[in-house]
């Protein structure tokens, strides 16, 4: 410490330096603390070790502190910042524990504990015993105003023994306070008083403690959906966080008596090597939190996209033709706080068993040769087992899943695995027991989701599936993918089991239904687990995730037609939703091209399975009821087109005339006359019949024979029970600019578009219908759209302001700006315009990506006004920071667009007011 002092100006030599110079002490410590910090920034950019500065600034800031606490109980309690002190004699200003018996300054928390960052708060308690205090409280006071004068970020208490002993009986935080104590300055004795009254008041036994602080985390995980891998982890509360390393040690403390997590080795219950990985963990993520508050210039724990891209300069990551330097510093984390998570639950199970069941000694229960079973946890019989029977790594799973009413694994057996999982090698991978075993715990009809988990958490999985091991921890820096590809993986494998889960049947009825007749869902799995398999390779990870699953299979035993499923299911993963986002899903040439590429029936239901599945689990702001349906919609109409085979598809007139049969009978139980429907319908074009169900154009059409001229235009609006959201439906006179002045309504009523479909009559009128969800909810259950949006006023209103702009002249206005939300204003997309014919339908295709932001689609309609083009159709989808849009457009007389002029007219403009400056903020 010494020598890495002697780098640093000024040093806490100085502290003293300054508190007997005789100039205003709260400046001058300021000064040196302002210039103690910078001497700290530049020396960590060149490469000293946050654990060695935060110590360092620890002893610096308690010399600062001990200064102020001297100079407050021996100074004049009441001189300003700027008042000279009087030169304090050396031996009251180096022993800041003179002269006070009865009170002393403790610090706690993370100031406690000697790890201050340069953010961190700094955390100290003013603990007085009352009947032997001699210290004025107005000189407390006076101290606690100079600290904050310093410029420090403060937490303070002042509370008397009796108050802290009564406070920490309630509440098991306050307890841990006064285990990680130290006294600062004051009378040395009052913290072992506390400690020592604590204990002998019995307060918090170790397994109360133990209880309390494992239903603390427990509660803290699940504020993070229990994963470390989010997009913009909390460094010291996220799963594997440096709370999770905490949490070890205060039990430690507390049990063992234990003053550091080494003391754990001696007492048997850390491997010296255990220990050196979680030192090197905490050390890194030491290392990360110290740029991220030298970076923030404040307490920030959160990795926030604000900061990744720089620290990852920091670390001195590059770009390389696979992964972007963000991405590796990422990986690099996420796989620190995996081994901090597993190390984690090592101890905990180890604590619990000697906390809690320690007088136990309870027989085991034979279950074979290799295992048993001791208080509801699973262990081997022999700690040569592994060593033995290789096979038996795998083996442990497949029994966790076979025997329900074991609790987990013994800490022991879970340290073995880890120990012996260097066994796992291509000599174990060809061993027909291992892959027997393998297949055997996807086939098992409970506990699949946990026993591959578990194997990831204990390292098994990426040993026998090396492939696996090179996504663990991978991110892709986008907004899109909430996870990285390991713990998506996973989370895509328990989707497709909760489809098998009666209790969840009416999430998703059609795809429930699916399931229950899925012949063998390990194939699903399967592809589940091969699926993003080779993300980060390089090349079309489909293709190459494909060809991996493939061999997997054949190697694994299964048949040549179960490993061409799998195979082609990875291949195709993003085949159904890239339909339903990309494509009309109301023309019967893209369903028979769909039934085509998929084939029978028994592909297709695989496929839906695994979309929804992939979609659920890449995002969950993704999913939502309109997805669901449109998902379902899609899944009917190619099971129709497969079961009527794709050699005879479904004609256009067929399909007409089916939909309107069952508008009919809709409409007939409504009391209309054949007659009145019959007049309407014949103004109508054959689109209008392909583009909406029967339930919608009942709807429509009883809308408009029941209007009269004084409702024209006439906009409808009605909760779309199936989507979740609101169906607007306009029915007035044509004219090119009318889609502009709609969408552009309907942003400025806070809604966002995901659907429209714009349809024009042989009398020159047109049928818009939009679906539209609620802005600030757009990512919830359809329950929650339904309670929002199914109210008459907000139907009113909507009603109101399409009409008022359906009837508006000129230029629609471009939409307010808004601010651009925090992650989107770190992510550069540039913006694409491709141009396609779609001969059959007789319409030009425009695909727009750009970046997402605030109004977007209202400036989209604005460009397509001022090239007098007409929107017919619309598929809106936002792919986190990416808009990813598509629009079949024709020109003023329903002609596709032709000329270079019209082309470069409407690129000209997108370009313009989607990239227009004043439209991002």
């Amino acid at each position: 410490m010494a020598d890495s002092l002697a780098d640093a100006a000024p040093d806490v030599a100085a502290v003293a330096a300054a508190a007997r110079s005789g100039s205003p002490l709260v400046p001058a410590l300021r000064g040196l603390l302002s210039a103690f910090d910078a001497g700290l920034y530049h020396r960590f950019r060149a490469g000293v070790a946050a654990a060695t500065l935060i110590l360092e600034r620890t002893e610096f800031v308690d010399a600062l502190i001990g200064q102020l606490w001297t100079a407050a109980l021996y100074g004049h309690p009441t001189a300003h910042e700027g008042t000279p002190s009087p030169p304090l004699p050396v031996s009251v200003a180096t022993d800041a524990g003179v002269g006070t018996p009865g009170c002393a300054l403790l610090a706690i928390g993370g100031y406690g504990r000697g790890e201050l960052h340069p953010g961190s708060d700094i955390d100290v308690l003013v603990l007085i015993d009352p009947p032997r205090n001699t210290v004025p409280y107005e000189r407390i006071e006076c101290f606690i105003a100079q600290l904050w004068d310093l410029g420090l970020e403060i937490g303070h208490g002042v509370r008397t023994l009796e108050e802290s002993l009564q406070a920490s009986a309630s509440d098991v935080c306050i307890a841990t306070t006064l285990l990680e104590s130290r006294t600062l300055a004051g009378d040395p004795s009052l913290l072992p008083q506390a400690r020592a009254e604590l204990d002998a008041q019995r307060q918090w036994p170790s397994r109360l403690y133990f209880e309390a602080k494992l239903a603390e985390q427990q509660q803290r995980h699940a504020r993070f959906h229990d994963t470390a891998y989010n997009l913009e982890p909390n460094i010291k509360s996220s799963p594997g966080g440096l709370r999770d390393i905490q949490m070890i040690g205060w039990v430690a403390k507390r049990h063992f008596g234990s003053e550091d997590l080494h003391g754990l080795v001696g007492a048997g219950f850390l491997t010296e090597a255990e220990y050196q990985t979680l030192y090197a963990a905490q050390s890194y993520l030491w290392d990360v939190r110290f740029g991220l508050h030298m970076i923030a210039k404040r307490r920030e724990d959160r990795l926030l996209f604000d900061h990744q891209l720089t620290l990852a300069r920091l670390f001195d990551d590059q770009d390389d033709d696979r992964n972007l330097a963000v991405e590796q510093f990422m990986q690099r984390y996420f796989r620190t706080v995996m081994r901090i998570s597993r190390l984690n639950e090592l101890l905990l199970q180890h604590f619990a068993e000697e906390i809690l069941h320690g007088d136990d000694d309870a027989e085991p229960q034979p279950i074979n040769r290799r295992f048993q079973s001791r208080r509801g946890y699973l262990e081997v019989t022999d700690p040569r087992v592994f060593a033995r029977y290789p096979f038996a790594l795998l083996e442990a799973f497949l029994i966790l899943e076979q025997h329900s009413e074991l609790k987990g694994v013994r800490a022991s057996t879970i340290r073995l695995i880890r120990q012996h999982r260097t066994s796992i090698d291509e000599r174990f991978r060809r061993d027909l027991r291992c892959r027997s075993l393998f297949i055997e715990i996807l086939r098992q009809p409970q506990g699949v989701t946990h026993a591959l988990r578990r194997m990831h958490r204990y390292g098994v999985l990426g040993r026998y599936i090396p492939d696996f091991a090179r996504i663990t921890g991978r991110m892709q820096y986008d907004l899109f993918h909430a996870y990285t590809v390991d713990s998506h993986t996973l989370f895509v494998i328990g989707n497709l089991r909760r489809l098998t889960l009666p209790e969840h049947r009416d999430e998703l009825p059609l795809a429930h239904a699916v399931m229950a007749q899925a012949p063998k869902p390990e194939l699903l799995y399967l592809a589940g687990l091969f699926h993003d398999i080779a993300k980060g390779r390089g090349g079309d990870h489909s293709q190459l995730g494909a060809r991996a699953a493939y061999e997997f299979c054949i190697q694994h035993g299964l048949g040549a037609y179960d490993a061409r499923l799998v195979a082609w299911l990875v291949l195709h993963h993003l085949t159904l939703s890239t339909t339903a986002q990309r494509k009309d899903i109301s023309d019967p040439a893209v369903i028979t091209e769909l039934a085509r590429t998929v084939g029978n029936q028994a592909y297709l239901d695989a496929l839906y399975l695994l979309t929804i599945a992939d979609i659920r689990a890449t995002n969950p702001a993704l999913w939502n009821t309109w997805r669901s349906a449109l998902l379902d919609e899609l899944y009917v109409l190619t099971r129709r087109a497969i079961r009527r085979g794709t050699s005879n598809p479904i004609g256009k007139d067929e399909l007409i005339r089916d939909t309107q049969r069952d508008a009919r009978r809709i409409l007939r139980q409504r009391g209309l006359l054949p007659k009145q429907i019959r007049t309407l319908w014949q103004h109508l074009p054959d689109d209008y019949f392909l583009r909406h169900n029967a339930e919608e154009i009942a709807w429509h059409t009883e809308g408009m024979l029941g209007a009269h001229i004084d409702d024209m235009p006439l906009v409808l609006v009605d909760r779309n029970t199936a989507s979740g959201g609101m169906q607007v439906f306009l029915y007035a006179e044509d004219r090119p600019d009318l889609f502009a002045h709609c969408v552009s309504a309907l942003d400025r009523l806070g809604l966002d578009i995901y659907e429209a479909r714009i349809i024009t009559t042989v009398c020159g009128y047109t049928l818009d219908s939009y679906l539209v969800l609620e802005r600030q909810s757009k990512n919830a259950t359809s329950t929650l759209h339904i309670s929002e949006l199914a109210n008459t006023r907000r139907r009113d209103e909507i009603r109101a302001k399409v009409r008022a702009a359906a009837c508006s002249e000129g230029l629609p206005p471009l939409p307010v700006t808004r601010q651009v939300p925090r992650q989107l204003r770190h992510f550069q997309t540039a913006t694409e315009i491709v141009f396609n014919d779609d001969p059959l339908n007789g319409r030009t295709i425009v695909e727009l990506t750009t970046a997402d932001r605030p109004g977007l689609l209202a400036r989209i309609g604005a460009a397509f006004s001022r090239c007098e083009i007409r929107v017919k159709n619309a598929k809106i989808a936002t792919m986190g920071e990416r808009a990813e849009d598509i629009f079949f457009i024709t020109d003023t007389d329903g002609a596709p667009l032709r000329r270079p002029e019209q082309f470069r007219c409407v690129r000209d403009t997108l370009t313009e007011l989607v990239d227009e400056e004043h439209g991002v903020t």
